[in-house]
């Protein structure tokens, strides 16, 4: 898995591409998460179109990153999931857990 983030608007979007499989991941998500709170950033959008694949561990990173910030008092929201990570979210019942978007662009606005 890869990470990048950038910010549109005071809301920062957080870009995982590759194989969402926890372990490393999560610590780098979790690190990343951290260092935005530390900056007073908890306006979080995950843009998910660039994963292939995800299992439970994945899932569970997204979890934990959502705990953070809304402990926080911020949000994290899921943009652009294929629809093989969208059937995943369902079967497993976070899709009632998470804030869905067809695009990143709608889950930034959603913020306002």
């Amino acid at each position: 898995m890869k990470l990048s983030a950038k910010e549109t608007d005071g809301i920062t979007i957080i870009a995982l591409t590759g194989n969402v499989l926890g372990g490393p991941d999560a610590t780098e998500l979790n690190d990343t998460l951290h260092l935005l709170l530390e900056k007073k950033k908890k306006k979080i959008v995950v843009d998910l179109s660039g994963v292939e694949s995800m299992n439970s561990s994945g899932l569970s990173m997204l979890i934990s990153g959502l705990s953070t910030m809304r402990n926080a008092g911020g949000d994290l929201k899921i943009a652009a999931a294929s629809k093989k990570i969208e059937s995943l979210l369902v079967i497993t019942k976070l899709s009632t857990v998470f804030d869905l978007y067809p695009t990143v662009k709608k889950a930034v606005a959603s913020f306002q």
